[in-house]
């Protein structure tokens, strides 16, 4: 059991969750305009839409194992690539954080829910998304393969979580600190690159 792997797996969770995205800047504007419990109940949405993509990356890429280990040496080649196109798509973009001053229309928390739930589970870049980050994180010889895709979407979840929910319940300093430091941006923008690119790394030199 490789502790130091599951640690950086969820260091490297911490930080991409508080990078600005359409996630938690949805979640922050649906906080700031109707409350926390909108935004939080946005947040278990998301999450909970993540086990579906856990689900579908755990057992399509242990089959892939089981079935060809090159096969799975692909996979990763493409993971920690399509890592590296996510990093150079954020240094071309702006470094600006835009929190919007569109109106948001009212919904009941329960309707926030089932929009976090199905916007996670109908967007197919979070399930690519696990397929790059998941393999290189996978920290046992011994236990079930599936079982360890599920420990790290388990993990995710919850970091992800704590981050998410930490901007909704917080959400009015938050905006007033992005406003006042305009910096913050450029911080978070070049995070974002260097997490991306470190995965890519470690999966390209992690062994199969």
């Amino acid at each position: 059991m490789n502790y130091d792997l599951l640690i950086s797996f969820m260091i490297a969770t911490f930080a991409l969750a508080i990078s600005p995205g359409p996630d938690n800047i949805y979640v922050l504007m649906q906080s700031l305009v109707h409350g926390r419990k909108f935004g939080l109940a946005t947040v278990i949405g998301l999450m909970t839409g993540c086990l579906v993509h856990t689900t579908l990356v755990a057992f399509g890429v242990s089959a892939l194992i089981k079935a060809n280990e090159t096969l799975y040496f692909i996979l990763k080649l493409l993971g920690a690539a399509y890592l590296i196109y996510l990093s150079f798509k954020v240094y071309k973009s702006s470094s600006d954080i835009s929190l919007g001053s569109t109106s948001i229309p009212k919904k009941s928390t329960v309707q926030l829910f089932k929009q976090g739930f199905i916007m996670n589970v109908l967007n197919p870049k979070v399930s690519i998304f696990f397929l790059a980050f998941f393999p290189g994180f996978l920290f046992s010889d011994s236990l079930n393969t599936v079982a360890q895709f599920y420990i790290l979407g388990v993990l995710f979840i919850i970091v992800s979580f704590l981050v998410f929910a930490t901007i909704a319940i917080l959400s009015g300093a938050i905006s007033s600190y992005i406003t006042k430091h305009k910096g913050i941006g450029v911080f978070l923008k070049w995070l974002q690159i260097v997490v991306f690119l470190g995965i890519a790394m470690l999966i390209l030199f992690s062994e199969l």
